[in-house]
């Protein structure tokens, strides 16, 4: 009840630029919060947020490593290369993780791919099941890049898996506006290696669930 409430009063009247929630050195407005209302598209500000609450969690006992990356870093990889994100790294050690999150933004359509880096394997999930094998191409590359730069290790190509997530194999979306949201739950179940056992029945308490999240700086 008292959690309904405060998602109520955040999706409520008030100044559009007030900060709601400081964290990770991001700035949530009741504006970023009011694109987790039903049918609304979700902002870089709150995929954000909710990435970095992932990472917070991945540090307790019993969870996977992750390290998730920013929505800027796969376009800034594509317009600049390697060289544009060299630097994106320099406070951690991907291989050291057990996954790396990348969520990307196809112009009107959020997807993630999955860096599983303890089975070797690049998965792409996208909730309208579209093929995303060149994306994880690319992030290959920039895996094989990375490796070479920090630990002059070779990637052997044929030792990786990638794969494009079918349409039976994961959650799908039947309306036009959850797949911000479809994405952010497949980074929160697989970074705790759970199935992926939500539909789109789930997505509007998914969206309250993650106002409150961010609101409070921490996962239920």
């Amino acid at each position: 009840q008292a959690m309904e409430r405060e998602v109520v009063a955040a999706f409520g009247m008030g100044e559009p630029d007030e900060i709601m929630s400081s964290a990770f050195k991001l700035d949530v407005t009741r504006e970023d919060i009011h694109s987790l209302r039903n049918l609304h598209w979700l902002n870089d500000v709150v995929i954000n947020f909710y990435m970095s609450l992932l990472m917070e969690r991945s540090k307790k006992e019993g969870y996977p490593a992750v390290h998730a990356f920013s929505t800027f870093f796969y376009p800034k990889l594509i317009s600049g290369g390697y060289k544009a994100v060299k630097r994106w790294t320099r406070n951690v050690d991907l291989f050291k993780q057990d996954l790396v999150l990348v969520p990307i933004h196809l112009r009107v359509h959020w997807v993630l791919v999955v860096i599983d880096i303890r089975n070797k394997i690049i998965k792409y999930l996208d909730s309208m099941a579209e093929n995303g094998d060149k994306i994880c191409e690319t992030l290959f590359q920039y895996l094989q890049e990375e490796s070479q730069e920090r630990r002059n290790v070779e990637l052997t190509f044929s030792e990786w898996t990638i794969h494009s997530m079918e349409s039976y194999e994961i959650p799908q979306q039947y309306n036009e506006s959850d797949c911000g949201v479809f994405m952010c739950k497949y980074a929160d179940y697989i970074s705790q290696d759970k199935p992926l056992t939500f539909t789109q029945d789930d997505m509007p308490y998914f969206r309250k669930k993650m106002v409150w999240e961010i609101i409070h700086q921490q996962l239920l």
